[in-house]
């Protein structure tokens, strides 16, 4: 089993910037796919960007130059740096952990608004 604990939403103003960690526990397969997905009200759940275990990123044409993903293999987390956000950006953004089997955390709400 993994859980998976989200942190770091919040509301912020249209071009400002949040950083949002993932802190995993349990198995960890330090080779295991770390990941960010948002969900925006009325909308399906989206990747934003995906990190391996060796350090290999995939970010959404919608947030490339924008968000950065990370990964701190020895603390077991994840980050998702976002800059210059924008008000399509707010959505529920989750992380996610892949080894064979899905895991999610709950989500945490980022609200980019004046």
């Amino acid at each position: 089993q993994v859980q998976l604990v989200e942190s770091g939403g919040g509301l912020v103003q249209p071009g400002g910037s949040l950083r949002l960690s993932c802190a995993a526990s349990g198995s960890i397969a330090k080779i295991a796919v770390m990941g960010w997905y948002r969900q925006a009200p009325g909308k399906q759940r989206e990747l934003v960007a995906t990190i391996t275990g060796a350090g290999s990123t995939r970010h959404a044409d919608s947030v490339k130059g924008r968000f950065t993903i990370s990964r701190d293999n020895a603390e077991n987390t994840v980050y998702l740096q976002m800059n210059s956000l924008k008000p399509e950006d707010t959505a529920v953004y989750y992380c996610n952990y892949k080894y064979g089997v899905n895991y999610w955390g709950k989500g945490t709400l980022v609200t980019v608004s004046a």
